[in-house]
């Protein structure tokens, strides 16, 4: 499995699970509150329903209770003679707008004797069997069963009208009650989805909402299992209400009725099913935004990994163009640089070893050749130097004599800088003032440079020249550099040695206006026995490269401002200098 993958995997379990748990939990817990909230909702209706029925019957007890000690039904007495209280009852009836269908009052023996409806006076309205009663400061109001009053149910209010002269009761004052006043009560708070009840004791229908008077459940239907209801309750609504319902009850009213109120159960919780889909929307946009960034980070973390894996598998691949690859975030690139530094220091290493290899094998090659060549050579020059003092030797044989003993002499000295330039040795450090020691190399060059017509600067710019160099390898390497320059130089020529710092670094610069190295010879340049001055070995280059890598820094090839060849080396600056 790839780093990206597991990364990936690892964002996606830290961040998905969590949110998912988390979302979960605040359903639930807004799920139960909102449910809580839409259950307290219907029993607060229901006890709002049964609290408009409490209050417009007291307000039709009021009446009667009111109404029985007025001065005018006093006229009972008199069989209303004058038609002063049926006038009264009339205007009574018009003042509350269709609450009644009629108002009486009849005598002892039942007969109407005043009435709001001229028509009913003389009908006989007996008292009907004792159904519910009130008890009220101004009397009891007994309630007769609701009874059918020309084509429209009633509800019959009846109650005494004392005597005021002490002789007991005189009559029944008599309230028909629109029974459509109830109902509106109840319809006014239903609707498509929700429907109210009023129920007995007994579980009998006292009163109910247009749709359940619709499906039969009108005054005097028996409902079993329904008036234990508590306050609020979860449950099905057959044969009420198709489907599950929410029920709300009111508590027991003053008549012993309650009042419940059935809520589907849909559509009661409709907002906690849209609470619902906000949730899963929330959830599913937390998911994607955590998949994506998941995705993103994981991707942005593996892919200086996978970089780096590319990386190393190119530079194990001979032939192979391995690119140091682009830096990371944070530690990760922090990783990938030190990886590509020991990466190119390991090269270094590597290509330094090779150099020495080659160099010490050359050391061998040049210590073996010097051994026999300097004898026979040593042979030739001794013979040549006795052949000389033999008298009677010709001009031709003296001048070809010169000719052997200087070629003997150049074979010697060849062989003598082969060896002086392949011997190599640790470098014993010291601190040293580098600006002192590139001095010191220009002045043993000196001579030189003016029999060549060149001109020699030194520059020296690093405020800390302080090393911990060989002094005599590094006067070495600035001795090779300046004397390669020479050497390639024509009359008039410059050359500029030069120091500055960097980075920790103390950098020196070997400047020409030379014609310059071509960049396809600038690697090449510091390989044993490449070399670009006639006369050259190609040697010193490489020791110096080699000297240079021993002490920790490393030397290049570039161009200098003049046009010409830089060599520019540098050294590390020791720790707690600036350079």
């Amino acid at each position: 499995m790839t780093i990206r993958r597991i990364l990936l995997l690892a964002f996606l379990f830290v961040g998905v699970v969590p949110a998912t748990a988390l979302t979960w939990l605040a359903f639930e817990r807004s799920h139960a509150a909102m449910q809580a909230q839409i259950e307290q909702a219907v029993s607060q209706a229901a006890a709002g329903a049964g609290r408009d029925l409490d209050r417009l019957l007291y307000e039709r007890v009021q009446n009667a209770t009111t109404w029985n000690h007025l001065e005018v039904m006093q006229d009972l007495r008199l069989q209303d003679v004058d038609k002063r209280l049926s006038a009264f009852l009339a205007q009574m009836k018009g003042r509350y707008g269709g609450a009644y269908l009629d108002l009486h009052a009849v005598d002892a023996a039942g007969r109407v004797m005043a009435s709001s409806n001229p028509a009913a006076i003389g009908q006989l309205r007996p008292e009907g069997p004792a159904w519910l009663h009130t008890d009220t400061a101004g009397g009891r109001v007994r309630l007769e069963a609701p009874s059918t009053v020309r084509d429209r149910r009633a509800l019959l209010l009846r109650t005494d009208i004392p005597s005021s002269f002490g002789e007991g009761r005189i009559g029944d004052l008599l309230l028909e009650v629109d029974w459509r006043q109830l109902e509106s009560v109840l319809d006014a708070a239903a609707d498509a989805s929700r429907q109210l009840l009023v129920l007995d004791g007994d579980g009998r229908v006292i009163a109910a909402s247009e749709g359940l008077r619709g499906r039969g459940y009108d005054y005097g239907v028996r409902v079993d299992g329904w008036s234990g209801v508590g306050l609020v309750q979860l449950r099905g609504g057959e044969p009420l209400m198709s489907g599950e319902v929410v029920v709300g009850a009111s508590g027991v009213s003053i008549l012993g009725w309650r009042t419940l109120m059935l809520q589907s159960r849909d559509v009661a919780l409709a907002p906690v099913r849209r609470m619902g889909v906000v949730f899963a929307g929330l959830l599913t946009a937390t998911l994607l935004v955590t998949v994506l960034a998941s995705l993103g980070v994981s991707s942005l973390i593996a892919r200086p990994v996978v970089r780096l894996t590319q990386f190393t598998r190119d530079y194990l691949r001979p032939g192979a163009a391995s690119v140091p690859p682009r830096a990371g975030p944070g530690e990760i690139g922090e990783l990938g640089r030190s990886f590509v530094h020991l990466i190119d220091e390991l090269q270094r290493s590597q290509n330094t070893l090779v150099q020495a290899s080659r160099l010490a094998a050359l050391g061998e090659v040049t210590a073996l050749m010097a051994h026999e060549v300097r004898t026979p050579v040593g042979i030739l020059r001794s013979s040549a130097q006795m052949l000389g003092g033999e008298p009677g030797l010709s001009p031709e044989g003296a001048e070809l004599l010169r000719i052997v003993q200087s070629e003997t002499e150049r074979l010697n000295r060849l062989v003598a800088s082969m060896l002086d330039q392949t011997r190599t040795r640790a470098p014993q450090k010291q601190a040293s003032d580098a600006h002192a020691l590139m001095r010191h190399a220009a002045t043993l060059l000196a001579a030189q440079a003016r029999d060549r017509g060149v001109t020699v600067e030194v520059v020296c710019e690093a405020r800390e020249p302080i090393l911990d160099v060989d002094a005599e390898q590094f006067i070495q390497v600035l001795l090779n550099l300046l004397g390669n320059a020479l050497m390639i130089l024509p009359r008039d020529g410059r050359v500029r040695l030069r120091s500055h710092g960097d980075d920790g670094r103390f950098i020196v610069d070997v400047d020409d206006d030379g014609p310059g190295i071509g960049p396809e010879d600038r690697q090449r340049l510091f390989e044993p026995f490449v070399h670009k001055r006639e006369g050259g070995l190609g040697l010193g280059l490489a020791v110096v490269r080699q000297i240079v890598r021993a002490h920790g820094g490393d030397v290049a090839a570039e161009t200098s401002t003049w046009g010409g060849a830089r060599i520019r080396l540098w050294l590390p600056q020791p720790p707690g200098r600036t350079p």
